[in-house]
Parts: structure tokens; C-alpha cells; sequence
């Protein structure tokens, strides 16, 4: 069975800065994803049938999970899916305003890019302790603002992810320290709509 490993990052360690520095990225990709990576590799020898899955349909499919490694592959699972997502939803030359269908459907849903921006900036800085803010698209087919604790993700509960900000403090207390909210308003800069849209339509 092929154990699961580490992606390399879609662009290189300096390419969001300022808004995002080199030094947070290297501790970021290669220390904590890496160990969500491995910690997941030791958690799924204990039942290596699970090796066939890839770390997505483990958290769709949490509740076929065995009990006495579920609650690793939701932390472990879910640290190595939200991050191989937030890398791509971040591009050297992102930021500014989407366009296309994701765009009709902020507008649709929140009245203008701004009003979004900064639902999505308050759901995070009201978000108590380590996890994620996330834009998803529920089971009705609208947009929907949540966060979720530690490294849960949405697709546990049948809701397909669109954009993610991560709000653990390794992702953003070495440049920002406990500036949450610059960091949430910097993050806007490196958005990678073009990644979001394709999500969207898919």
C-alpha cells in the first residue's frame, strides 16, 4: 500500500511575500503539514485496508472510520486536506476581486464583494482558539460563511469547500504576532480566485 505524502508547495517560499513571509511558509509547509502527513501515515498502518482511500474520502466517509483511530484521521486527515487546499487557494499574483459564477454567487449571496470580505474577516476574528474560516457550498447549493475547530473540515458534514483562511497562530504569529485581524485583511492579497472558480464549477 502507497502511504500518503507531503505535496510540494505550487510556488516557491517567497512568493507571497510581504503579505506572507518566507519564514512562515517553510515552518508551515514543512514542519506542520509535513507532521499532519506522517501523523496520518502512522495512524492508517494500524488498519492499512485504509491506504486505498485517499485523505478526502476519509473524512467524507468519517463515520466508516474505526473507533479506535477516527479521531486521529479527523485531526490528522483533516490537517493533511485543509492544507494541500489553502497552498493552491493562495498565487504569487492573487488578490483582488473575483470574477465569473463565483463572483455572481457572492453577489448573489451577500449583496457585494466588500459586504463578503468582511463577513468572512469576522467570522474568523470571532472564531475562538486554533481552526478555519471557510466559504463553503452547502446541500442547497448556496454559499454559506462558517469556521470550524482544530483541523475539522466541512466535508465531514456533506459541504464542499470554496476558500479557506487558516486561523491556527503557526500561520500567522511569526510576522503578524497577535495582529489577527492584519493578518486576515493581508491574506486577501495572495487569493487565488482562479483556483476558487475552477472549485466552483467542478
Amino acid at each position: 500500500m502507497e502511504k500518503y505524502k507531503l505535496p510540494n508547495l505550487p510556488y516557491g517560499y517567497k512568493d507571497l511575500e510581504p503579505h506572507i513571509s518566507e519564514e512562515i511558509m517553510r515552518f508551515h509547509h514543512d514542519k506542520h503539514h509535513a507532521a499532519y502527513v506522517n501523523n496520518l501515515n502512522a495512524t492508517i498502518e494500524k488498519h492499512p485496508e485504509l491506504f486505498e482511500k485517499n485523505p478526502e474520502e476519509l473524512l467524507i466517509n468519517l463515520d466508516e472510520i474505526p473507533e479506535d483511530i477516527k479521531s486521529a484521521v479527523r485531526n490528522n486527515g483533516g490537517g493533511v486536506v485543509n492544507h494541500s487546499l489553502f497552498w493552491r487557494t493562495m498565487a504569487p499574483n492573487g488578490g483582488g476581486e473575483p470574477r465569473g459564477k463565483i463572483a455572481e454567487a457572492i453577489r448573489k449571496q451577500f449583496g457585494n464583494f466588500n459586504q463578503f470580505k468582511e463577513k468572512f474577516n469576522n467570522k474568523g476574528l470571532e472564531h475562538f482558539g486554533s481552526g478555519w474560516v471557510w466559504l463553503v457550498k452547502n446541500n442547497k447549493n448556496e454559499l454559506e460563511i462558517i469556521s470550524t475547530p482544530n483541523q475539522d473540515n466541512p466535508i465531514s458534514k456533506g459541504k464542499k469547500p470554496l476558500i479557506l483562511n487558516d486561523l491556527w497562530e503557526h500561520a500567522y504569529y511569526l510576522q503578524y504576532k497577535n495582529r489577527k485581524a492584519d493578518y486576515l485583511e493581508a491574506w486577501w492579497n495572495v487569493i487565488n480566485w482562479e483556483e476558487i472558480e475552477k472549485r466552483f464549477n467542478n
